[in-house]
């Protein structure tokens, strides 16, 4: 038995009507014991109608005085309001209920009180066990109406009963009554009494209205998520109209003005998209085209404006700043000319330490506001690096090849670097400057000169990591361009030895005699050309080398592959259509050029009759390795 059964108890009360009122006092309220432990439990001094006190102080709550009011005041340290655990107690007792056809005695206090199984969804009916013999159904609902309106009794031939309230919360009402004795009038055969037991039930009827109740709720959040997202939705585009003489007529002249260029250009593009063009709307399209494409000038012109806005903006931020560093360092003047010995002594020691405050913090503004500039102009200095070294590949390249051009971009590129590291010098060697006046003016100061070598010191450290960093970028850059110079000439490598073959397969080779019998000539369509024995030699080793990427592997495991599937052989264009799928940089020549390179795996060969006639690239893996 908990406290919560006693706060069932009072809540069935509570809701009850008058006439229920009446017939629970007549068994109830008249027992004062019940009465006073209901209220006694809820913290709630036991008072009755005639506002006496019905239990002795020593079970109420300590220290409360009934004349404030009917609720004690609540200590956040107290049992039950879920910030200690409960001290155990003595067991609350419940009291003997007397109905008009039966009396109900409650169970020992000592022992357990009566368990319960795990509460069913939506559970509105109880089962109730234990029944006398001779209990009606009218005995039933007699005892369960005062927890809440009932709508069914199914009773049983076995001494229970299953009873449906109306609402859910009646159900624990209801279970405040396990573990009670009936007994039927003042009978004491074994028929006319019995122990009851409360408990969940499980119902079809209840499980039915509760997934109602959930489908409910479900779409009703459906709804209010669909309300919400409907109303930050952005509002749907304006529909295209369809393409017709006039209408395209109309754009053309909408093409025109700048004001309605964009929602021009996306009707054009739906129009082109739908697939609106043929041979007799070419000529709309085509000027309308055209109209788009003039538009190109404008805006260049207008990305230009902007850029000079942005230009004069800085320019005018950076002046700014300077006149602004001019001025702070006209104050410094100032304070430098206070701080001498001649005007120093007139002042009080007071004003002496407010002017040395104002001084320090006038020179830590004045090198924010430098260090803002110095900032500006490595920017700008950074910019100018960053267009220098914004170039393609190809055209640098073709600058190294030609040797003049060449050698004056190194030239111009080491001067301005030259430049830029006299400029920095000179830079540090002003604040040094500028921290030996400072430090000349206060000699006696020692934390001024730490600070300034400290400053010193983070400035050429940030030099350096300058000078690191473009370094670095520049070694990346280079190695860039050596990783695509090398797969550039592997890539002409292959297409010249691939070039080769084919005249050498498909030409008519005649062998020219000429006056040194030692050199033969050979005519390939029509071409004398000589072939040394060196060459060739050197040719076959680069055809038959060894692999010289991790690509060239992995394409000759996917040929590999792929040939052993077709038995048969495969030509080089069905070859190069299927590896172009996996990677579409690679050519048909540099394919044939690695399985040339590797005559004991592949092998080439004739097969077909006439017209049908092609070449077949074969696997021949297995069998080199097997003949080895």
């Amino acid at each position: 038995m908990t406290s919560a059964d006693g706060v069932g108890s009072l809540r069935s009360l509570r809701s009850l009507g008058p006439e229920q009122h009446l017939s629970v006092h007549d068994h109830v309220v008249n027992d004062h014991g019940a009465w006073a432990t209901a209220m006694n439990n809820l913290g709630i001094v036991p008072m009755g109608l005639g506002r006496q006190q019905l239990v002795s102080d020593s079970l109420c709550i300590q220290g409360f005085d009934p004349g404030l009011g009917l609720l004690a005041p609540i200590n956040p340290m107290m049992a039950g309001i879920s910030l200690v655990p409960p001290p155990p107690g003595p067991p609350i007792i419940k009291e003997i209920i007397h109905c008009q056809s039966c009396t109900l005695f409650p169970q020992n206090p000592n022992l357990p009180p009566p368990s319960t199984r795990e509460r069913p969804p939506g559970c509105k009916t109880v089962f109730v066990g234990g029944l006398p013999e001779n209990a009606s159904e009218e005995i039933i609902r007699e005892v369960f109406d005062p927890c809440g309106d009932i709508i069914a009794i199914r009773k049983s031939k076995k001494n229970f009963c299953h009873i449906r309230f109306s609402e859910e919360f009646m159900v624990d009402k209801s279970l405040y009554l396990s573990g009670y004795r009936m007994r039927i009038g003042s009978s004491t055969d074994k028929k006319d009494s019995g122990r009851m037991h409360v408990d969940f039930a499980q119902a079809r009827d209840d499980l039915y209205e509760w997934e109602c109740q959930q489908r409910l709720l479900a779409r009703e959040e459906r709804h209010r998520r669909k309300i919400h997202e409907d109303f930050f939705r952005p509002p749907s585009p304006p529909p295209i109209m369809h393409f017709s003489d006039h209408e395209a007529g109309l754009l053309a002249e909408r093409l025109k003005d700048d004001h309605n260029f964009s929602e021009a250009t996306a009707v054009l593009f739906t129009w082109i998209d739908r697939g609106e063009v043929n041979r007799r709307s070419a000529n709309h399209f085509y000027s309308m085209i055209q109209s788009a494409n003039s538009h190109v000038r404008r805006l260049m012109s207008e990305k230009a404006q902007h850029e000079e806005e942005m230009e004069l903006a800085k320019e005018t931020f950076k002046n700014s700043l300077l006149a602004i560093l001019t001025q702070f360092e006209q104050i410094t003047a100032v304070f430098t000319a206070a701080s001498r010995q001649k005007a120093w002594d007139h002042f009080t020691k007071a004003q002496r330490k407010n002017i040395d405050i104002w001084r320090k913090q006038c020179e830590e503004l004045r090198n924010a506001n430098s260090e803002e500039i110095m900032g500006i102009r490595r920017e700008e200095e950074m910019e100018m690096s960053d267009d220098d070294s914004d170039e393609s590949p190809c055209k640098k390249i073709r600058r190294e090849d030609n040797g003049v051009c060449g050698q004056s971009g190194a030239s111009l590129r080491e001067e301005n670097d030259s430049l830029r590291w006299q400029l920095d010098a000179y830079r540090n060697e002003v604040e040094l400057l500028r921290k030996e006046q400072g430090k000349a003016c206060h000699p006696d100061d020692p934390e001024h000169s730490l600070n300034t070598h400290t400053h010193l010191l983070q400035q050429s450290m940030h030099n350096m990591h300058q000078q690191l960093l473009s370094l670095q970028d520049q070694l990346r850059s280079k190695e860039v361009e050596l990783e695509q110079a090398r797969d550039e000439h592997r890539y002409l490598e292959g297409e010249v030895l691939a070039l080769r073959d084919k005249m050498l397969t498909n030409g008519d080779v005649v062998v020219v005699e000429g006056t040194n019998r030692e050199t033969p000539e050979k005519v390939v369509n029509g071409y004398a050309t000589t072939l040394y024995r060196s060459r060739d030699r050197r040719s076959e080793a680069v055809m038959r080398g060894p692999l010289t990427s991790e690509r060239e592997a992995l394409l000759l495991g996917i040929i590999s592959t792929f040939l052993h599937v077709h038995p048969f052989g495969a030509n080089i264009d069905y070859l190069w259509s299927y590896i172009q799928r996996l990677d579409t940089t690679v050519s048909a020549g540099e394919l044939e050029s690695l399985m040339g390179r590797l005559p004991s795996v592949f092998r080439q060969e004739l097969s077909g009759v006439g017209a049908t006639l092609e070449k077949r690239w074969k696997f021949c893996g297995f069998q080199s390795l097997a003949s080895m």
